[in-house]
């Protein structure tokens, strides 16, 4: 009984770890937009991500070839929205907004998972989560508008805000279609072929804009992005996921917008304010409550509305 208690508390750090490693990748991601452009550090951190798994990976892939050739265009379609939308607009964002912002704007992936699942996979949500999420969003709006509804009125004074939006809007379309598909591919394989597609989807921004050089400013920054959050963290939040759960996993993903701001504040400099509070406080409310499940009985009689 002692090692099974042992075992389930060692697995409680699991998550928290891959939360702080993504957590600091924000601040990482903040602090590099000055030392490189969004594109070069993106294509950078996936090329890196390739040549570490390739002498472990390579054969596997040519082992499962018909496996991965049978669901190229789905493992395209999860590389195209979890690693070059999400990843290269949160770069972009950086040069624009706050790592604070970016962490608790972060924290809406579950709000939009909802809303997507409803319209892909026919999902309809509770009353709690429509409420919840209504809730997130009006916390959003606050926190984008520094407090001041008026300048909503200004997107161009936001607009890392609104890309940092957008690119927590693909992330969940990552989620919801990981979820639609349940690919029967080994995690680490999947990871390493969308990694692939990742480096040839980012071929003609290469082209088009260039890259810039790895230097003395930015190649501690590169390494970090190539290897913890790209490879380690997915790693440990799958080790997580299959000790715990996805339900009691995902729930630490809600500390991010915390573990961001404390680490900007200490690295970064960046202050925590009045409508920072308020905001962040609202949004973790509401998904708080979207992640609210119902009672059988009254799940029963949402059905029967639904049906009626």
């Amino acid at each position: 009984m002692n090692v099974e208690t042992k075992q389930v508390w060692w697995a409680f750090t699991l998550p928290l770890i891959a939360v702080l490693i993504w957590s600091l990748n924000i601040a990482i991601t903040r602090y590099v937009a000055d030392y490189i452009s969004p594109v070069s550090i993106s294509f950078y951190r996936w090329f890196l991500a390739f040549v570490i798994l390739t002498p472990l990976m390579l054969p596997k892939v040519w082992k499962q070839r018909a496996l991965i050739k049978a669901h190229w265009h789905q493992l395209a379609v999860l590389s195209a929205c979890g690693m070059v939308l999400y990843q290269g607009l949160a770069y972009t964002a950086a040069h624009y907004t706050s790592a604070t912002n970016m962490g608790i704007i972060n924290a809406f992936i579950p709000v939009f998972t909802i809303f997507i699942s409803m319209l892909i996979l026919h999902e309809i949500p509770n009353r709690f989560a429509v409420i919840g999420s209504i809730l997130s969003f009006i916390g959003l709006l606050y926190l984008i508008s520094q407090g001041s509804w008026a300048s909503l009125m200004n997107l161009a004074g936001h607009w890392g805000d609104v890309l940092m939006v957008i690119a927590v809007f693909c992330y969940a379309f990552y989620g919801v279609f990981f979820k639609k598909w349940q690919l029967k591919i080994p995690l680490l394989l999947s990871l390493y072929v969308q990694i692939a597609f990742a480096i040839m989807f980012h071929l003609p921004f290469v082209i088009a804009l260039g890259l810039d050089p790895i230097d003395a400013d930015n190649f501690s920054s590169v390494l970090y992005a190539g290897i913890f959050p790209s490879l380690i963290a997915p790693l440990v939040w799958m080790m997580a996921v299959q000790y715990l759960g996805p339900n009691r996993t995902s729930i630490f993903m809600n500390i991010m917008p915390i573990t961001t701001a404390m680490i900007a504040f200490v690295w970064l400099n960046e202050a925590w304010t009045v409508y920072h509070s308020i905001g962040g406080v609202i949004i973790l409310l509401g998904i708080a409550l979207a992640q609210k499940k119902l009672l059988p009985k009254a799940k029963a009689n949402q059905a029967e509305r639904v049906i009626d």
